[in-house]
């Protein structure tokens, strides 16, 4: 510690030889800074509040049907977007602060400054937005705040615009696309369903649904075919019974065929009813109809049956007269019913006789068509499938595409959001920076270490020893003796005129700094 202080004391009595020049320069960096300082130009600053009111009565009405962006990520993304080159070049042109700057230097220049310059200060709650900036014209800083004003409002609505605009743009294009996606999905679902035609079932069922019904069809027509059968059977023997009693006669005049007259009203019920069905067919299917076929094969059975009946009964009437002479109205009554009945029964069969048929005929179809069933049905399933997700995505994006006109109109209606000039551009009258007041303590702090600075570098560069302690280290040899200065009282009085001298430069020099910063905070506060 002793030698630590033993050193700093060599340094200041190596210093105190060179305290002329440090005060000298202390002076002049003093001076130097203080005329710096007042170089400085004034700058006075522009600023404007706005409040950005993202609140809309038609929002929540409207909520569902249109697309609601987050107004306010906008808002806060546009303040931090706001300073970008093509917003500062624009400002440029509309406050006209390019009219001093001839090359492209000085404008790449000025762009820098402004864009480093020009603040936008967010409460960060409220949405409510300060607009600052600086320089040292009046009028042009509050042209500047006046023309950032105008981009602000201007940039979120022309953004808001673009960007309903582009997602029109680019669901008219998708939508096109799909729909001649949707258009290629139904003609190929159209020509599949002509080239497959006999295949396809109007329920939707597949191949083997269809045969398992086509077969328990069968099976049910096959045993109301025995049923008509037995009871066909049953009746014949009945009828069979009743003639061979023989107890009924007609009269000889009824022996001649043209005088007989048989009816039939069964026979002709059903026939007329089957005719009625064949009309109403017709109008629905074409002559190769299935149903149609059976129908004229049922009406083709009737009329045969109706032939065979009245032949029998005729022929019955002309056999009953040669037997017994005597007619018995009883008798003949019941044959004529068990006749109908008869007649009714082989209509019955005849019918299911086709109807067997035809349900045989569909089932050995059903049963060849298997073999290509299942590839035909996952060609159908694959495109039915296609055409069902194009379909969907189709008239999605229409659902989507009238959600962003809507939200366009809302906006238009609306508006992002409500703009609401607070505090107009306005300059402060009395310039904001720099403040001297603060500064001036800096040209005497970098004096007065521009001075120590100077005398311990001229010490070092031209060092004195002064003790034989210091002279035995630096060298190396001993010290044989020293010699002392004895000084006079003439010397001694210079000595202390030096000091007072001394003291009162450097003293002089805090003094005028210290009244200097005393009037300077009297005038701010009067001024």
């Amino acid at each position: 510690m002793e030698e630590i202080i033993h050193q700093l004391k060599t340094f200041a009595r190596g210093m105190w030889k060179y305290r002329w020049p440090g005060v000298a320069v202390a002076w002049l960096v003093a001076l130097i800074g203080v005329a710096v300082i007042y170089k400085i130009p004034d700058q006075y600053e522009a600023s404007a509040r706005i409040y950005v009111d993202t609140q809309s009565i038609l929002k929540p009405l409207m909520a569902g049907l249109t697309v609601q962006p987050n107004v306010e990520q906008q808002i806060g993304m546009l303040s931090r977007t706001l300073i970008s080159r093509p917003n500062i070049e624009k400002l440029i042109r509309m406050a006209d602060v390019d009219l001093k700057t001839d090359s492209k230097l000085e404008q790449e220049a000025l762009v820098e400054r402004l864009t480093k310059d020009i603040q936008i200060r967010n409460t960060g709650r409220d949405n409510l937005y300060s607009l600052v900036f600086r320089d040292a014209d009046q009028d042009k800083a509050k042209r500047v705040i006046q023309s950032l004003v105008s981009i602000f409002v201007e940039s979120s609505l022309g953004a808001s615009r673009k960007d309903s605009d582009q997602a029109k743009t680019f669901l008219n294009e998708q939508i096109k696309q799909y729909e001649t996606k949707l258009e290629e999905s139904e003609a190929r679902l159209k020509e599949f369903r002509l080239r497959n035609l006999e295949m396809q079932s109007p329920d939707g069922k597949d191949s083997t649904a269809r045969l398992a019904e086509i077969a328990a069809q069968l099976q049910s027509a096959q045993l109301q075919l025995r049923e008509a059968e037995n009871a066909r059977d049953a009746a014949k023997q009945q009828l069979a019974l009743e003639r061979s009693q023989g107890t009924s006669n007609v009269t000889q005049s009824l022996l001649q065929e043209s005088t007989i007259n048989v009816a039939t009203p069964e026979i002709d019920s059903r026939i007329e009813a089957q005719k009625r069905n064949l009309d109403g067919l017709l109008q629905r299917y074409t002559e190769a109809h299935p149903d149609i076929v059976t129908t004229r094969r049922l009406l083709k059975d009737l009329e045969d049956q109706k032939k065979k009946e009245v032949a029998e009964l005729r022929k019955a009437a002309m056999a009953s007269p040669a037997a017994t002479g005597v007619a018995t109205p009883t008798s003949s009554l019941a044959s004529q019913e068990l006749g109908r009945m008869l007649a009714g029964a082989e209509v019955q069969v005849a019918a299911l006789r086709a109807r067997v048929g035809e349900y045989s005929n569909r089932l050995a179809t059903a049963r060849a068509a298997m073999k290509t069933a299942p590839q035909v049905e996952a060609e159908a399933a694959q495109l039915n499938r296609d055409y069902a997700i194009t379909k969907k995505n189709y008239e999605d994006l229409v659902a989507r595409r009238q959600s962003a006109v809507m939200s366009g109109e809302l906006e238009v209606a609306s508006g992002v959001a409500d703009f609401r000039l607070i505090d107009p551009p306005r300059v402060t009258p009395k310039p904001v920076s720099p403040n001297r007041l603060l500064l001036m303590p800096l040209p005497l702090v970098a004096g007065l270490l521009a001075g120590l600075a100077l005398a311990f570098v001229a010490s070092q560069l031209r060092p004195v020893f002064m003790d034989g302690g210091d002279l035995r280290a630096k060298t190396g040899l001993p010290v044989l003796g020293m010699v002392s200065l004895v000084l006079n009282d003439n010397d001694q009085r210079r000595e202390r005129m030096s000091l007072y001298r001394f003291v009162g430069a450097s003293g002089g020099l805090v003094g005028v700094f210290a009244l200097g910063l005393i009037a300077m905070a009297i005038l701010a506060r009067t001024g």
